[in-house]
């Protein structure tokens, strides 16, 4: 598989914000939102055989994994194969994804974090709808959020689809205010969490 990084971090994102995790960062996104912070995975990356990537995540402590990218999805053979892997190890695994692909051969015991792209992603309606059927309550859906446009947005799409597991607003970092997000969802009564991506504030990098 093509990886563009491993790493050893703090869990910024989901319900497991705040936990030690290890990172499988793969190369390469079919999308190009507005508000991406990960651009630097688009291309390059190195080679690496599935035995290499255990060898690399058996190497740090944690016992959460969180396979991301880029879009990991687009090597999904690959992914199938490395959260097989994992799984049998005994680790917690997250899968980090756009939402675009289909989810539907994700091994149930994985967790999906799923985004669906908001108008002001630039790649807003990209979502595959066949997803919705495949989500369990341990799996979580977000919405990156960069205006209003895009709050109104998630709250339509929120209440016409009901998920089963956790939902999250998150706030393009910089751009919305998460104190106004907050207001917004406290006037509106939702039910679901704030994402802060407590990652870029710790600054670990």
């Amino acid at each position: 598989m093509q990886i563009t990084e491993i790493f050893h971090s703090i869990q910024g994102e989901s319900t497991y914000a705040g936990w030690p995790c290890t990172f499988v960062r793969l190369t390469a996104c079919n999308l190009r939102c507005t508000w991406c912070d990960s651009e630097y995975t688009f291309t390059g990356g190195i080679p690496m055989s599935l035995d290499e990537v255990m060898e690399r995540v058996r190497s740090y402590p944690a016992r959460l994994v969180e396979i991301t990218g880029g879009e990991p999805m687009l090597q999904e053979k690959e992914v199938l194969d490395l959260s097989h892997r994992l799984l049998g190890e005994g680790y917690t695994v997250l899968l980090e994804t756009s939402g675009e692909r289909n989810l539907t051969r994700v091994p149930p015991e994985v967790i999906k974090v799923m985004d669906v792209k908001c108008p002001g992603s630039g790649e807003g309606g990209r979502f595959c709808a066949d997803n919705l059927a495949v989500l369990t309550p341990r799996d979580e859906v977000k919405f990156v959020l960069a205006g209003r446009e895009d709050y109104d947005f998630a709250v339509r799409f929120f209440e016409e689809h009901p998920v089963p597991g956790p939902v999250h607003f998150s706030p393009v970092f910089g751009k919305l205010d998460p104190r106004t997000l907050a207001t917004w969802i406290l006037e509106d009564g939702l039910n679901v969490r704030v994402n802060l991506q407590i990652h870029k504030f710790l600054d670990l990098t």
